[in-house]
């Protein structure tokens, strides 16, 4: 969807004409006699100012219909209570923090076994499925070692043994990835990232694909009542119409920083699916049509937790923050913040080093935050200290 299409896409007001999207901060509606309304009832089931967003999410992502949630992990834990006890899930090694976290100690504990693997080699995708694999779940990219899998491939893998394929787009955003288009069942955003945009809200956003598949989440929605407020639906809103401007010039500042990330001799290795020597560089390129992502993650050639921690509290523009893709840059340490809560052996296992330093760049002029961090490296470096070894 092209950045008009985009911005037209969100509808001025029937009633009065405001341009913007008005915030209906109701709980209820008047109706005319029992059961007799204008399409709303109770604010949990719907509202209108949700509503606008739904429908434009559910565009963005070439779907049938959209699902507003109060967090990320909300619509996450939505889309699972499409299982039951018995049921499997093969899931991405690299997954991010609070999934894991749900999956392991909420979800096993109802009788839902997760098998994790690394999910950029499709073989391993085959072998881990069985007759009981009810969801495979990818992030592409992933967070935070920005892993790539190929959607249309696993999309299949999963037809073959009746699964459905749920993919979490908040790294690519619709911007450059349309998993639905390439075979996925149900999409997963944290609207708190590139979709909202501005780090001023939390949200989680579902697309599904199907009419059967939406009127599930719709159920399931209504049922367990984790939705979206009207003034965060707002703000959602308001950051869909500079998504496609906003995203491109993240894209092109990341870029730049991984490009200058992998010529500093105390940089191990750099994370980026722009770079050719990714090892999916060649599929991202298809899938993600050139647009490989505002997020950088590099590890230290001194792989401790000290030598992560003295860099990432040395920075001047990027600032130290949970989460991505607002408009201004910010960078963090999984070990420590996003990704605590996976064990240690698991976060090795899947990449998640020690001195692991994810990059989330902003729309800042990309020269200062080369800058910024050139004078981190050679701050350290003059100093002689833990970073150079």
């Amino acid at each position: 969807m092209s950045a008009t299409k985009i911005i037209h896409s969100i509808p001025s007001d029937p009633l009065t004409g405001a341009i913007s999207v008005p915030v209906y901060q109701t709980s209820t509606f008047v109706q005319e006699a029992p059961g007799i309304n204008k399409g709303f009832d109770y604010a949990r089931s719907n509202n209108p100012t949700r509503k606008v967003l739904e429908d434009v999410v559910a565009k963005l992502e070439n779907g049938h219909s959209g699902f507003a949630f109060s967090t990320g992990l909300a619509a996450i834990d939505a889309v699972l209570k499409l299982l039951t006890a018995g049921d499997e899930i093969v899931a991405v090694d690299d997954i991010y923090g609070g999934a894991y976290r749900l999956f392991t100690h909420v979800y096993q504990k109802l009788g839902i076994t997760v098998n994790y693997v690394d999910t950029t080699d499709v073989d391993n995708v085959a072998e881990a499925v069985t007759s009981k694999t009810k969801l495979i779940w990818i992030e592409s990219p992933t967070n935070p070692t920005l892993k790539v899998s190929d959607i249309a491939t696993i999309a299949n893998i999963a037809k073959s043994v009746n699964a459905l394929l749920v993919v979490d787009n908040t790294f690519a955003s619709p911007i450059a990835q349309k998993p639905i288009s390439l075979g996925a069942d149900i999409i997963i955003h944290s609207g708190t990232k590139y979709i909202g945009g501005h780090s001023d809200l939390v949200a989680g956003l579902v697309v599904t694909k199907t009419e059967a598949l939406s009127e599930k989440l719709k159920f399931i929605q209504n049922a367990s009542g984790g939705v979206l407020g009207p003034w965060d639906c707002f703000l959602t809103i308001r950051g869909i119409e500079t998504l496609d401007i906003r995203y491109k010039k993240q894209c092109e500042n990341a870029y730049k920083v991984a490009t200058f990330l992998k010529d500093q001799e105390s940089v191990q290795e750099v994370f980026y699916p722009g770079l050719e020597g990714h090892k999916n560089h060649e599929i991202a390129k298809i899938q993600q049509n050139g647009l490989f992502g505002g997020i950088v993650s590099f590890s230290l050639f001194n792989d401790t937790q000290e030598a992560a921690n003295q860099f990432v509290t040395s920075t001047k523009y990027f600032k130290l923050a949970e989460s991505l893709g607002g408009v201004k840059s910010l960078l963090c340490h999984p070990a420590q913040m996003t990704h605590a809560s996976i064990p240690r052996e698991v976060r090795l296992k899947s990449g998640i080093k020690d001195s692991l330093i994810r990059l989330s760049c902003g729309i800042e002029n990309a020269e200062d935050l080369i800058a910024d961090l050139s004078q981190v490296f050679k701050e350290i470096n003059n100093t002689k200290e833990v970073l150079f070894v």
